[in-house]
């Protein structure tokens, strides 16, 4: 029997394409995952991602219809009370049998999704059909695409609705930014677009830091970030929290390992001198 625990984070739930479930570190409880890049599709290829991406993914597009249908099944038994006497959700330990949020989140960069602006909002309905408003909504974004047009309306509905965006920031220099995110995108374009997001939105900061082969970040490195960080407040932007974690589940690169915690407590402190609140997970 499938158990849920933070080291299982399949996007899968019964015979569900969009809508999964999963025990969250950083909510300690229930994420209600949507899945809105069933196609795997990424423009990051962190060697730290659980995505297997040598299986091809489906279509690029979002049957809002049945995203509806997988949405309201779920919430519905939120509502009722009846979520923990259902498989896979029954093995779940009885201190993580709360629902945390509604995360959309999944195989890919969700603001990538044609769809974006139209699952937001039928997500968003079917929370307040089922009288849960009081849920919260987030947004796990690597941040490359909020210049667009099309992405920003669909920041605005989330944010309308109380959402809040946790915006990924792994590195304060290009190099490590390129190296841990595997992307050859500009770092430049990203920090850019969290400036915007920090003063426009409710914004999170999430960090990911690890070692490749024993070697992590340096103390350049993290002092590069938290002036990455500081400087979005000089410009005006708002940042809720900064979320300092490692890597908990087995990564695409085996040369990928862990820091330890106390690493992690020495980044979050960087974070703290510059005036954020800042947890470790």
């Amino acid at each position: 029997m499938r158990t849920l625990d933070f080291t299982d984070h399949r996007r899968s739930l019964h015979e569900n394409q969009y809508v999964y479930a999963v025990v969250s570190r950083r909510v300690n409880g229930l994420s209600i995952g949507i899945n809105l890049n069933p196609d795997k599709a990424c423009n990051f290829s962190c060697p730290y991602c659980q995505v297997d991406r040598r299986i091809p993914g489906g279509e690029r597009s979002i049957d809002v219809d049945r995203l509806e249908v997988e949405i309201d099944g779920l919430l519905g038994l939120v509502r009722d009370g009846t979520l923990w006497t259902v498989p896979p959700f029954d093995t779940a330990a009885q201190h993580l049998r709360r629902v945390g949020d509604i995360s959309f989140a999944g195989d890919g960069e969700p603001t990538a999704c044609p769809d974006f602006e139209a699952a937001l909002a039928t997500v968003i309905e079917a929370r307040e059909r089922h009288g849960l408003k009081h849920v919260p909504m987030t947004l796990l974004s690597n941040a490359t695409l909020f210049h667009r047009e099309a992405v920003q309306t669909g920041l605005g509905v989330l944010h309308r609705a109380g959402g809040v965006i946790w915006a990924k920031l792994d590195a304060g220099t290009e190099a490590w930014f390129q190296r841990v995110d595997g992307t050859t995108l500009s770092f430049e374009r990203v920090l850019d677009n969290l400036s915007l997001a920090a003063q426009r939105y409710r914004v999170v900061i999430q960090s990911m830091f690890h070692a490749f082969d024993g070697v992590g970040p340096d103390d350049a490195e993290i002092a590069a970030w938290a002036g990455r960080l500081k400087a979005v407040l000089a410009e005006g932007g708002r940042i809720e929290m900064v979320q300092v974690y490692t890597v908990a589940r087995a990564p695409a690169d085996s040369s990928v390992v862990p820091l330890s915690r106390h690493r992690l407590d020495e980044i979050a402190a960087a974070a703290r001198e510059v005036g954020l609140s800042a947890t470790v997970y």
